[in-house]
């Protein structure tokens, strides 16, 4: 096994407690989604694309997000419906942009469907803005090199695992995660920084997630 180099800055797993807390703020109409998504705050946009993945770590992802359901299932418009749930969230690094996406799409779909304007949810159905309010904890683990960090890893929560891989890339707006940023900027090592940030985080269940960079990260160790 070759010498493990000690990082500049050792890494320090956080954690993170989540409430979603209601707005008080419903849509009856595509219309006023489309204004609500442009107005209401950011915490509003992540949890209606990222709540099935903080519900259900477990479970096999990438479900459309709740606006996309809300519109096939409740205004029958599947067409949009399908635009929106084909939105790729990974290539947004920011909730700005993923914002402004959702919107452009509506906007478009309206422009070519005015009669979808007129269409209404029945009473009781309407779309309800939930946003989501995090609390960041810090955890009493902190590693200074690969073999600390797989063997920390393989024990901290999944939700210091989500933290790390989704609310420190999007609501944080960093270009990567914070275990890729880690191992290239304190480590120096970019081969495997890029190996992490390629994994697809919204097409694995958190666990087949920290199990693929654990295997990564073991394998760069006898590299």
């Amino acid at each position: 096994m070759p010498e493990l180099i000690k990082a500049k800055e050792p890494f320090k797993f956080c954690t993170r407690l989540h409430l979603s807390e209601l707005t008080g703020i419903r849509a009856t109409t595509l219309g006023q989604l489309l204004v609500f998504i442009k107005e209401l705050p950011g915490s509003c946009i992540y949890h209606h694309t990222h709540r099935f993945l903080q519900q259900h770590q477990y479970l096999s992802p990438e479900p459309p997000n709740d606006f996309a359901y809300w519109v096939t299932d409740i205004l029958g418009e599947d067409e949009l419906g399908e635009r929106l749930a084909s939105i790729d969230t990974m290539q947004y690094s920011t909730i700005r942009d993923l914002r402004q996406k959702l919107a452009l799409t509506i906007e478009n779909y309206l422009n070519d469907n005015p009669l979808a304007k007129l269409r209404f949810a029945r009473s009781g159905e309407e779309f309800h803005f939930i946003k989501s309010v995090s609390f960041i904890l810090p955890t009493s683990y902190s590693v200074c090199n690969l073999q600390e960090f797989v063997e920390v890893l393989k024990k901290i929560t999944i939700d210091s695992i989500y933290f790390h891989i989704f609310e420190a890339r999007l609501r944080l707006e960093k270009p990567t995660n914070d275990f890729a940023f880690w191992i290239e900027n304190s480590l120096g090592d970019k081969r495997l920084a890029n190996n992490i940030s390629s994994f697809d985080p919204y097409t694995s269940t958190l666990e087949d997630l920290r199990r693929k960079i654990i295997q990564t990260v073991e394998g760069r160790i006898i590299d």
